[in-house]
């Protein structure tokens, strides 16, 4: 009821629900027209054009009667969203609540899987589909058999098993996070069932914000490359002569490389951010602080739990290099924690410490005896054999007794 009050509250879920009203628009092949309202009980609509959204709809807010005020267009807009009481139906909207109230209520109950005698049971969601994935389905059957050694139960969840989530007993996501994806719906709604979740929606909030980011290193002293927020043309200026060339320029919510460039020049400069400034507000531009490899310190309830050195791709500035053919990463090199700078394990953790209790993967630059963070990230790469190399099963039982400490508190 509270999230539903005002729209700010809201505004997280609409993108996703925006997409959805408007693929079923399109499927109808619904006119354009005025604004108006729909009502939906429990999912259920009496236009059948809307059946999947309102299935979204009830996905993200569990409220028995639900109107939606809509405006048609290319793509349809959703004005507002607001909980009906149910003594402001009028006779026909209360007659279909009783109908939609009784489907509800009458769905099969589907018997249980016969499951293992684990302790515990933990929703791990991927996508099967990713192309880089934070952690390979081979990576994800290894650790469901380690877990079973442990009295925890894994299973792999895709994006539409949220129904099913409340099932288990907490959920790691193992799927690249954004706020405007299924990712984010999963977080919350484990959230709201008091469930240990890895991301937690705080953290990717906090992370995927490359700007809000920045600003929280600046406040906690994590020594960072240069950096300025680039708003409207004038700021090229400013950090032409600030920054200088080469340049790295960010959109905000980038991931795997993503939305990262490097321009050697004003023209250059100005050509990008015309093109990204039309899909975003803001954008950050950094020094260009060339070295052989990044490093990643894993970071797991504040304390360090793997170090990597992440290579650079064969003829490229960044480790993955985005091309007509796919990504191409370069090599790696994992070490022990004990093995790293000190320097570089003390400012990831600081870095960290600073987002959350999670799990987190701190990417950092090093130069001489200059250590800088670069970003830190929500949903870090875990793989079997890579980040795991030293530290082995220790790795993933850590993690387990992260679930499992939360879940008998």
């Amino acid at each position: 009821m509270l999230e539903l009050s005002e729209p700010k509250l809201y505004q997280q879920s609409l993108p996703d629900l925006q997409e959805a009203l408007t693929s079923a628009a399109r499927k109808a092949r619904a006119p354009a027209g005025a604004p108006f309202e729909l009502l939906f009980c429990f999912g259920l609509s009496r236009d059948p054009r809307f059946e999947a959204f309102g299935r979204l709809l009830f996905d993200w807010y569990r409220c028995p009667a639900l109107e939606v005020f809509i405006t048609p267009g290319e793509t349809w807009r959703i004005d507002r969203i607001r909980a009906r009481p149910l003594a402001k139906l009028g006779a026909e909207d209360a007659a279909f609540f009783r109908e939609a109230l009784h489907q509800h209520s009458q769905r099969d109950w589907r018997s249980p899987r016969a499951r293992a005698p684990a302790k515990y049971s933990l929703a791990v969601l991927y996508d099967p589909q990713e192309e880089l994935p934070p952690s390979s389905v081979e990576t994800l059957r290894y650790f469901q058999k380690f877990a079973e050694r442990h009295s925890v139960e894994v299973d792999l969840l895709t994006r539409k098993q949220l129904a099913e989530l409340a099932e288990y007993d907490g959920l790691f996501i193992r799927a690249t996070t954004s706020i405007d994806n299924y990712t984010y719906r999963f977080a919350r709604r484990a959230l709201q069932e008091g469930m240990p979740v890895i991301d937690d929606p705080a953290s990717m909030i906090r992370c995927t914000n490359k700007v809000y980011l920045h600003e929280l290193m600046q406040a906690r002293g994590v020594p960072s490359p240069r950096t300025l927020m680039l708003a409207e043309d004038e700021d090229l200026k400013r950090a032409e002569a600030a920054l200088g060339y080469p340049m790295v320029v960010k959109i905000p919510d980038g991931s795997f490389s993503r939305g990262v460039h490097k321009v050697e020049s004003f023209a250059a400069l100005k050509a990008l951010t015309a093109k990204l400034f039309e899909d975003t507000d803001l954008l950050l531009a950094q020094e260009f602080m060339p070295t052989d490899f990044d490093w990643r310190v894993g970071v797991l309830d504040g304390e360090p739990l793997f170090v990597c050195q992440y290579q650079m791709a064969r003829g490229h500035w960044q480790i993955i290099k985005h091309g007509p053919n796919g990504a191409k990463e370069g090599g790696f090199r994992t070490l022990a924690i004990s093995e790293a700078p000190p320097r570089v394990v003390e400012t990831a953790l600081t870095a960290a410490r600073a987002i959350g209790r999670g799990l987190y993967g701190v990417d950092l630059k090093q130069t001489g005896e200059a250590v800088a963070v670069i970003e830190v990230n929500d949903n870090p790469n875990l793989e079997h054999g890579v980040e795991d190399l030293v530290a082995k099963d220790e790795l993933w039982l850590r993690l387990l007794r992260w679930f499992i400490q939360r879940i008998d508190a």
